[in-house]
């Protein structure tokens, strides 16, 4: 699960510290409560006034701590109104299509979150228990969190094919360009274009775009105008992307970001998606033609899995006595082909020529350490119990397979991001919503 995982933290202290004082609204003498009302009803889904105001508040705290000025606060909260009307139609998606999240791959990812802030699970819910944060409410959110993770995988991700062909044209286009391969750290705006515009929506949108660039030419601050302006989730951490390969952008990005200079601003950029304005906040250069040199070794194996079905023990068992038969004599490829729970069963567990990082470290640290035709003692990984046995090594240039596989990446990045934002446009278009708000 890829969690940013200190920025999710502070996001959901806010979450669920608004929450808490919004149920805590009332005093030992009968305080009024604030009353609630509906102003957005998202295909049956009710978004409350309390709960607009509670994202509001939020939206607001995460720009402050990030020193980007907030944009005027009707702008800011139509903004975070339609951003959680694209949640909800996310999640309801996912509900009928039946993508769950079970308590056991949940609290895999709560253990993961703690971690990475550096303390055991208690500690963290401690943690949550002192700044008042619901342990229930905080779970949930994660939950809806990696609901949504999987809806992309399912919905984008999967759909996503990249052909031989497609590769090869990458390649030959890169070889017959002037230009190298470089790095970009960028940010940006969008403004969405739904899907089946009319040319006077679609003129609208160009003219939200064109206020925006005004702004940046004014010498507003670009984050600041990202979170007035984008319809992009980054908005509110200023259209952030980070570093990007010119080989993984759009091909109208790339082309006008070749002749820019650092911290310089793009004109308006038309997709399929919207209208973009890009800022170059700094560049690299590639190295995809130098020569990879790389130890590779021909390996084969077998997996006792551990799962629901068979403990730990159980398997580490299972392992034990299979090392045993083949240091009596068994033949190790007819034990993997019964045995082993690995798709390579069929092969005698044979994995074929693997390169470094290419395995799990465990299991690499013990492939690495083993002689040729050497059989390994247990090996322990995520996956469960393994035996291995060397086949054979040699040192090889993988510069071809090396650039095609990042070909393939590129192309893959460059596909995915343009499907998902088209996608997002197809699901937000496609949801009844009924506005009850009268200012929003």
């Amino acid at each position: 699960m890829n969690f940013k995982y200190l920025f999710n933290l502070l996001y959901l202290f806010f979450w669920f510290v608004l929450h808490t004082v919004a149920a805590q609204e009332f005093d030992d003498i009968g305080a009024v409560k604030k009353i609630d009302h509906i102003v957005a009803v998202v295909n049956g889904s009710v978004i409350t006034r309390q709960e607009l105001d509670e994202l509001l508040e939020l939206g607001i705290r995460q720009l402050e701590k990030q020193g980007i000025e907030p944009p005027p606060r009707e702008v800011l909260e139509s903004q975070m109104l339609e951003r959680e009307i694209l949640t909800r139609a996310q999640v309801q998606l996912a509900n009928e299509i039946g993508i769950t999240v079970g308590d056991t791959a949940l609290e895999k990812s709560l253990n993961r979150i703690a971690s990475a802030n550096k303390m055991s699970k208690e500690k963290f819910f401690e943690l949550l228990a002192i700044e008042g944060v619901s342990y229930d409410k905080f779970r949930e959110e994660i939950r809806k969190e990696m609901l949504l993770i999987r809806l992309k995988d399912r919905e984008v991700n999967k759909r996503i094919k990249v052909t031989e062909r497609e590769i090869d044209d990458f390649l030959t286009n890169e070889r017959n360009s002037s230009e190298s391969v470089e790095e970009y750290k960028l940010s940006h705006i969008m403004i969405r274009i739904p899907e089946l515009a009319s040319p006077e929506k679609i003129d609208n949108r160009r003219k939200r775009a064109e206020a925006a660039l005004a702004k940046l030419k004014n010498g507003n601050d670009f984050a600041q105008v990202a979170a007035e302006f984008s319809d992009a989730a980054d908005a509110l951490q200023g259209g952030e992307l980070g570093w990007r390969l010119s080989t993984q952008l759009l091909t109208k990005f790339s082309e006008e970001l070749q002749s820019m200079s650092k911290n310089e601003v793009t004109p308006i950029i038309k997709s399929s998606s919207g209208f973009h304005i890009l800022k170059l906040h700094d560049r690299r250069g590639g190295n995809n033609n130098k020569e990879v040199v790389v130890d590779q070794t021909h390996v084969r194996h077998i997996l006792i899995k551990v799962n629901q079905l068979t403990a730990e023990d159980e398997a580490r068992l299972q392992i034990v006595r299979l090392k045993e038969r083949i240091d009596n004599g068994a033949s190790f490829e007819e034990l993997a082909k019964i045995h082993s729970e690995d798709s390579s069963s069929s092969s005698g567990g044979d994995l074929g020529w693997v390169s470094p990082g290419d395995t799990v470290p465990e299991f690499e640290g013990a492939m690495n350490r083993l002689q040729i035709n050497e059989i390994s003692d247990p090996v322990q990984t995520a996956f469960g119990w393994h035996l291995i046995q060397i086949i054979e090594r040699r040192t090889k240039d993988v510069s071809r397979e090396r650039q095609r596989q990042e070909a393939s990446n590129a192309i893959r990045v460059r596909k995915t991001e343009k499907f998902y934002q088209e996608w997002l446009q197809q699901l937000r278009d496609r949801a009844y919503v009924d506005y009850r708000a009268e200012d929003i």
